[in-house]
């Protein structure tokens, strides 16, 4: 089972002042907190996402589509970065998720949130599916 832990955007990591002030005690409790996720074989990806400034989004509309650049307003609905960690159970998704270090720094307010992804197999069996997953990265487990 996969699960990402969506790290909550704030006005800080909005302002696009990281990396240049990033505090090196929360780098090193990332680097820690991953690095027992690889020794653990959980590991499959985690990044840091540049401010909505930096990106858009595309509005459907019908077949018509439309392209609205950043930054966006509303920062508790952006993600700021995730980790994609692939385990046996929910339960175990929520122990690491607990170990998570406060993406804010500690003693600050913040928020992680917590996710299963879809995987092709919970769709049932189609030709569609099947296609998907000949197409897909990571053996078919992505959707």
């Amino acid at each position: 089972m996969r699960y990402m832990i969506i790290v909550k955007a704030t006005a800080e990591t909005e302002a696009e002042t990281i990396p240049v002030t990033a505090d090196p005690a929360l780098l090193a409790e990332m680097a820690d907190y991953h690095e027992q996720l690889m020794k653990a074989g959980v590991l499959l990806d985690g990044a840091g996402l540049k401010p909505s400034s930096q990106g858009w989004r595309i509005r459907y509309d019908g077949d018509a589509r439309s392209v609205i650049d950043g930054p966006f307003a509303e920062t508790k609905e952006l993600i700021a970065g995730y980790t994609l960690i692939q385990v046996q159970s929910r339960a175990e998704a929520m122990e690491w998720a607990r170990r998570f270090p406060n993406p804010a720094g500690r003693g600050k307010p913040a928020e992680i949130e917590v996710r299963p992804l879809y995987e092709l197999d919970d769709f049932g069996p189609s030709p569609e599916v099947e296609r998907l997953k000949q197409t897909t990265l990571n053996g078919g487990n992505a959707a």
